[in-house]
């Protein structure tokens, strides 16, 4: 982290020398502490809804890992000399709907006094130190199973642009306050080689996390992905957010696209999401099975879109 020297302890299963999506310590031999925070701004202007899409986010690192979220603390930037405090109230409602949904008991929290709103979790969870799921653990032979759609980023550039019609504000906000739990328990159940919620970097840039430093690539077939339909409309009208480019810029030498796949498809490959889906990577021989629980649990959306192979290796192959 920044070339500073980082606290070794035996206990400590994941930490920042692994960049996995939340911090693993071990108190004992059968129980593991999870931890992890995550905040931003509003992304939609109902106050409410924010507070459970805020909240739905930041509990999902901690499923993606397997993991079980017992408390919170709220994390608040309030610009109290400009936003009436009702605004906040709504937030902080919303977000302990969504926690009490979740089972998460809110124990305390943090604010502010800031220029610009802010609000999210510092979260704690507990899990078997045997049974943590990172992001590194795929093999080749193995399917990937995208459990959201595609294109927060994308959509919500056209929310901001005034482009984006109410019903699809609600869709893909309700989408995005829905929680990975029930398709994180379903993985726990069938058991799964590698997983990660997909976020900042898209599910292109988090794929390649997967990858790196490994001997295994991946071919991902982008007819397969699931994509809210308004994103490819919205792509192909130029709607692109700058953190796709800058995701594209970053990862380009790992992502190799076929001649067939359009440019606006690998753009929503690479568009950063809020409160995105799992990414699991599971054996052939569990992957229709996992499929099958997920639609039964509710999980519509989960597709296979496609597979991790031996060679090339730490390369993503874009198939159409």
């Amino acid at each position: 982290m920044c070339g500073l020297p980082l606290i070794h302890d035996p206990n400590l299963i994941v930490g920042l020398e692994k960049a996995d999506d939340a911090g693993v310590y071990k108190l004992s031999e059968d129980l593991a502490i999870i931890q992890t925070i995550d905040f931003f701004t509003p992304i939609v202007d109902d106050p409410y809804t924010f507070g459970q899409i805020a909240v739905a986010n930041a509990l999902s690192d901690v499923y993606a890992m397997g993991g079980k979220p017992l408390t919170a603390m709220n994390v608040v930037c309030f610009p109290i000399k400009t936003l009436d405090i009702s605004v906040l109230r709504e937030i902080l409602r919303g977000g302990l709907e969504k926690m009490r949904e979740a089972g998460v008991v809110l124990v305390g929290g943090h604010s502010v006094d800031d220029t610009e709103l802010k609000y999210g979790l510092s979260v704690t969870g507990v899990m078997h130190p045997s049974k943590v799921i990172t992001k590194t653990g795929a093999k080749a032979g193995d399917k990937l199973i995208l459990t959201k759609p595609l294109g927060t980023g994308i959509i919500n550039t056209a929310i901001k642009g005034r482009v984006a019609g109410e019903e699809t504000v609600t869709k893909v906000a309700g989408h995005m306050a829905t929680l990975n739990k029930v398709a994180s328990e379903a993985m726990q159940e069938i058991g799964v080689n590698a997983c990660t919620d997909i976020t900042g970097f898209g599910l292109l840039g988090h794929a390649c996390e997967m990858i790196q430093d490994s001997e295994i690539g991946m071919k991902i077939r982008a007819a397969s992905v699931p994509v809210f339909a308004e994103a490819i409309e919205f792509a192909q009208m130029g709607m692109i957010p700058g953190g796709t480019y800058r995701n594209k810029e970053f990862r380009s030498s790992m992502v190799k696209k076929a001649t067939e796949v359009p440019e606006y498809v690998q753009d929503v490959l690479f568009d950063p999401q809020t409160s995105g889906g799992l990414f699991i990577a599971v054996s052939a021989a569990k992957a229709d099975l996992l499929l099958s629980r997920l639609h039964k649990a509710g999980v519509v959306e989960a597709r296979i879109v496609g597979e991790v192979v031996g060679q090339p290796k730490e390369m993503i192959i874009i198939e159409g």
